[in-house]
């Protein structure tokens, strides 16, 4: 306390005080504003978005979002980039637009869920479907089927014939098909043990145009389920089969396609 005194009685002693103030004040205003400038360029640091390109469906499943390129990369600062922002397209995996998401809009985790991911309507795009083909037992298959089995779909008519008879003819519809989903009351019982005739199902991935040949082939003939092996699974030219060719023990006449042309025949997109 007396040091103060006479620190400031003198003339010398005030200016010494006032000029250790003044750099004491000079000192505290540049760490504010290395500190300021600090925040500022952290806030303004450009960082990594996911933004939609077009808009985005409620109900999307993320592995389209991907696939198909909805959305594009962006950049954004940092104080703009909404919580929860996606950066990389493999966070999408599993996951499904729980509203309509707008162009221009950024993807965060909020706007997706993983409820409904597995749903079939989650796993086609474009021109694919998820169609329930119904069966019977004695025309399933040979063996169990299950999901993510690959099956061939044949349809058994019969048709009239140039003689003003019926003639009976066995065509393939469509080949390597994906197997999406067997319902809980064919996983019961298993499709092909034989025994009964009560209607079974299997949930298949087609095409539109193949969809449309097999409701065909179901309701105006029997449509048989065949089972592809797991791996190295090869296939002839599409066929059809006459009685007159079995009695006659003559191979299956292979039907031509062109590229294009009707799923009728077998061919995969």
């Amino acid at each position: 306390m007396q040091f103060a005194q006479r620190l400031f009685s003198t003339r010398g002693g005030t200016v010494a005080v006032s000029a250790f103030a003044a750099v004491l004040a000079a000192v505290i205003l540049l760490l504010y504003l290395q500190q300021y400038r600090s925040s500022v360029s952290e806030a303004s640091a450009p960082m990594t978005v996911l933004v939609a390109k077009n808009l985005i469906e409620k109900g999307t499943p993320g592995t389209v979002i991907g696939t198909e390129e909805h959305f594009q990369v962006a950049t954004t600062p940092r104080d703009e980039l909404k919580e929860g922002a996606i950066a990389d397209p493999a966070t999408l995996r599993g996951l499904v637009a729980i509203d309509d998401i707008y162009p221009g809009q950024q993807l965060t985790t909020a706007d997706f869920t993983t409820g409904g991911a597995d749903s079939v309507a989650t796993r086609v795009i474009e021109y694919e479907r998820g169609m329930a083909v119904p069966l019977d037992e004695s025309h399933g298959m040979l063996g169990k089927v299950y999901a993510g089995d690959h099956v061939d779909v044949l349809g058994a008519f019969v048709v009239d014939g140039p003689d003003g008879k019926q003639h009976p003819v066995v065509r393939m519809l469509v080949q390597d098909v994906l197997v999406m989903d067997v319902p809980a009351e064919a996983k019961a019982t298993g499709l092909g043990s034989g025994g009964g005739t009560q209607a079974k199902s299997v949930v298949l991935r087609v095409t539109d145009e193949e969809a449309a040949f097999i409701a065909f082939g179901s309701e105006y003939g029997k449509v048989w389920v065949v089972v592809r092996p797991k791996s190295g699974a090869q296939q002839h030219v599409p066929s059809q089969v006459t009685l007159a060719q079995i009695l006659a023990g003559v191979k299956p006449i292979p039907v031509k396609r062109s590229e294009g042309s009707s799923p009728w025949t077998g061919g995969r997109r």
